[in-house]
């Protein structure tokens, strides 16, 4: 599991130039975050795109805003990173 682990933070790593410690000061702050609130939400896909060198167009962020509050975010990692690439 832990090659498993270190495998996926390393095609983060070359893929969307983030490092691992990056992505887990991230998780670590919105840990206990309440997903369900719109500015919160906005603030967390603001910071994701920063951390990626990516600009999120406002469509994209209110489709991912409205998914992830009406509970319809795909959940397997293939149709989400579609989702994230339009």
């Amino acid at each position: 599991m832990k090659r498993m682990d270190n495998n996926i933070f390393n095609n983060i790593e070359k893929e969307a130039k983030v490092n691992k410690e990056d992505i887990f000061k991230l998780a670590s702050s919105v840990q206990n975050a309440n997903l369900r609130d719109e500015t919160v939400l906005r603030q967390l896909i603001h910071q994701v795109a920063l951390m990626a060198g990516r600009e999120v167009p406002k469509e994209q962020e209110d489709q991912i805003v409205k998914a992830i509050i009406n509970n319809n975010m795909p959940a397997d990692f293939g149709s989400l990173s579609k989702m994230f690439k339009k």
